[in-house]
């Protein structure tokens, strides 16, 4: 495993904790929903190339939230000021679900800050025929049914998820739960804008990688997306639903690696 740090940086009086790894020009990781899951294998693999800055969002366990932050919106921006406050002019941006909304609002905010973007099974668009799961609905064991195609697949699933949690981390899954209520529910995991903004994203290199048994946010999402942002290209992940980096981490570090070199 490429060695890592566990940081925190102060921004607008609050106290955001990170992770960062690797060597190389910068790549901001953001989590989804779930809160933070650790220093994943994804991570491992881009800190070969890269320098992966991957921070709790704030108001999930482990980072404050300034109060006036209320809104996937409020969140995006506030992003900017913690990329500006930990010296990154441009960086690769990633996230899955809700991060990934959180990298694609960020985009078209500040084009010249992203020299790269990958959204991974990404929220942020409303499909027009099929529907985003509602997740708060469900709860953590009818969600984890939905996310996976065949959870056997995931080498990690007992340590990220099979353990029974300690009252600790019951704690920061509640705290979780409602930040992502905060951030998500009203328009519930999209913005009716950011179709129409992500045109501008002409001059920024974009990855979509979706998994096709993904039964939370549905493939549609991606044809949605690649459809909008120019020259976007489009990875389906065979037998993986929501968490395709877990479920077929082969086959993701391969389309990640050759989006990054060009091919």
């Amino acid at each position: 495993m490429v060695a890592h740090e566990d940081r925190t940086i102060t921004v607008a009086g609050a106290r955001i904790r990170y992770l960062v790894g690797g060597s190389g020009p910068p790549l901001l990781a953001l989590h989804s929903v779930e809160g933070s899951l650790g220093w994943l294998r994804l991570y491992d693999e881009l800190a070969r190339d890269f320098t992966v800055f991957a921070p709790i969002h704030p108001g999930f366990a482990g980072s404050d939230r300034p109060e006036w932050l209320e809104s996937a919106l409020d969140l995006a921006r506030f992003y900017l000021w913690i990329v500006q406050e930990l010296g990154l002019d441009r960086a690769t941006l990633l996230g899955y679900f809700f991060g990934g909304w959180l990298a694609a609002e960020m985009a078209v905010m500040a084009p010249p800050l992203v020299d790269r973007l990958i959204l991974i099974d990404s929220a942020g668009i409303k499909p027009g025929a099929g529907a985003i799961a509602d997740i708060f609905l469900h709860g953590s064991e009818g969600v984890r049914d939905l996310a996976f195609c065949d959870r056997k697949q995931v080498a990690d699933y007992d340590l990220l998820f099979g353990r029974k949690p300690s009252a600790e981390e019951r704690e920061a899954l509640q705290i979780n739960r409602e930040a992502a209520i905060r951030y998500c529910w009203k328009p519930y995991m999209h913005d009716p804008a950011l179709p129409h903004l992500l045109p501008r994203l002409r001059a920024t290199p974009t990855l979509i990688v979706w998994g096709r048994e993904d039964r939370i946010a549905p493939l549609e999402c991606a044809e949605m997306f690649r459809q909008v942002i120019p020259g976007a290209q489009l990875s389906v992940i065979e037998r993986a639903g929501h968490y395709p980096f877990l479920e077929q981490p082969a086959a993701v570090s391969a389309a990640l690696q050759a989006f990054l070199e060009g091919r």
